[in-house]
């Protein structure tokens, strides 16, 4: 049976035939979204083939274990691939769990439940009298007080003052955060095993690096957000998120905790790291309950649940003739929340991808303009990703959603957030 007819070219032979295998497969793992042929998006199916033999190629050199990655432009699916792993691998989401988290966060905003002006300790009165560093960079810094309290803005578009200790710079503020409990040399994410109560304490015993407002520290601010978010429902954040998000959404397999019968899903990264050549350090086990639900870090996901989320927000709020938020919430959600006033000495995009450009939203990072960044995109696409290795964006411009799901924890996760989207839009026609 012949596939094409002889009067086709070669180029036009391999197109027909990679658009059809693409439409195929995600018709098989679009998780209900619909699908559609690249050609009928806008897409050219011979050029979004490129993305295999290039995820493939990393995938033979040991550099990365694999991934799947999820394409749709204009409410359809023209892409899904699983190159090295299984299409239904469930992946820690680690701080893709922030845009689901805000999320709820501003859909209680939308209820009247809280604002964003609100001074965090109306909600946890043991943050009403924050210390700040004097000096971050001084190993034996003193403390000042607050010049103002911490806000819900504030948690979500991380000018909290919190910080990482696993990321920052300051010794003051490391060592710190080891006497609070918030880090330890000998246990990952310590912050995770604590009790919500233990955690707030935690919280309010350490200085802050900067004070409130003043500067972007990419923090667990989501995490102490979700703290308040437990004080606001009654309710633990994994129980509001399933019953808000999770659940409605149908997001199948996007949860804190993987069941017995679904852990053999779960995607692990490479035992060696490509770039160090060092033992892999332990990645999350999200095979057990933890100390508390973390809004920052605790999610694990499948890339067609969280396709699912993506859409909605694509969408202004809504899928599948439910609102999850309006349209002018998503707008300021998505907006420029730092301005001129704000100091960044690392941007959002330097941080995830290694570019400039971007500025922070309410738990996105933003696209300023078509310059600046050393990766294709239009000026408002929003971003986040994970530090296993996932990876996302939303274009409203151009009405795609990009997903990058894979556990490559190390270094080279810049690399292939920047390589995914680079070869997601040279295939737009």
């Amino acid at each position: 049976m012949r596939l094409f007819k002889p009067t086709l070219g070669r180029r036009a032979c391999l197109g027909a035939f990679a658009s059809a295998l693409l439409l195929s497969t995600a018709a098989t793992w679009a998780a209900d979204i619909p699908t559609a042929s690249p050609a009928s998006k806008g897409f050219s199916a011979e050029r979004l083939a490129r993305i295999r033999p290039v995820i493939q190629a990393e995938i033979d050199a040991k550099q990365m274990p694999g991934a799947v990655v999820m394409i749709a432009r204009k409410g359809a699916v023209v892409y899904s691939d699983a190159i090295g792993v299984k299409h239904d691998a469930i992946f820690r989401a680690y701080s893709m769990t922030k845009p689901m988290t805000s999320v709820l966060a501003m859909m209680m905003v939308e209820e009247g439940k809280l604002q964003l002006a609100d001074p965090v300790s109306k909600f946890l009165p043991a943050l009403a009298q924050m210390q700040v560093l004097s000096n971050p960079a001084d190993p034996a810094s003193a403390t000042v007080p607050a010049a103002r309290q911490i806000l819900v803005h504030d948690l979500l578009r991380h000018t909290s003052g919190l910080t990482y200790a696993e990321f920052t710079r300051s010794v003051a503020m490391r060592n710190a955060y080891i006497s609070a409990g918030l880090f330890s040399n000998e246990v990952p994410s310590v912050w995770i095993t604590l009790t919500p109560e233990q955690q707030v304490a935690a919280f309010a015993k350490a200085p802050l690096i900067w004070q409130p407002g003043s500067t972007w520290e990419y923090s667990l601010s989501t995490d102490l957000l979700g703290r308040v978010l437990e004080a606001v429902g009654k309710k633990p954040l994994s129980v509001m998120l399933d019953e808000r998000l999770i659940k409605p959404l149908g997001m199948k397999d996007t949860a804190f905790v993987v069941p017995t019968n679904k852990q053999s899903r779960i995607a692990e990264p490479l035992a060696i790291d490509p770039l160090t050549q060092q033992p892999m350090a332990p990645m999350l086990d999200v095979t057990k309950v933890q100390g508390n639900d973390s809004g920052g870090a605790g999610l694990v996901t499948t890339a067609s649940d969280y396709l699912r989320f993506c859409q909605m927000l694509l969408n202004n709020g809504k899928l599948d003739g439910r609102r999850y938020l309006s349209r002018t919430t998503v707008a300021l959600m998505t907006s420029d929340h730092l301005g001129p006033k704000v100091a960044t000495p690392l941007q959002p995009g330097e941080l995830l991808m290694g570019v400039q450009g971007y500025t922070f939203g309410l738990g996105f990072m933003v696209r300023q303009g078509q310059g600046m960044a050393s990766v294709p995109g239009s000026e408002g696409d929003y971003a986040w990703a994970g530090a296993g290795g996932t990876f996302f964006w939303i274009d409203p411009k151009e009405q795609v959603i990009g997903l990058l799901m894979a556990q490559t924890p190390g270094p080279m996760r810049q690399y292939y957030r920047r390589m995914v989207k680079q070869l997601v839009y040279q295939a737009l026609e």
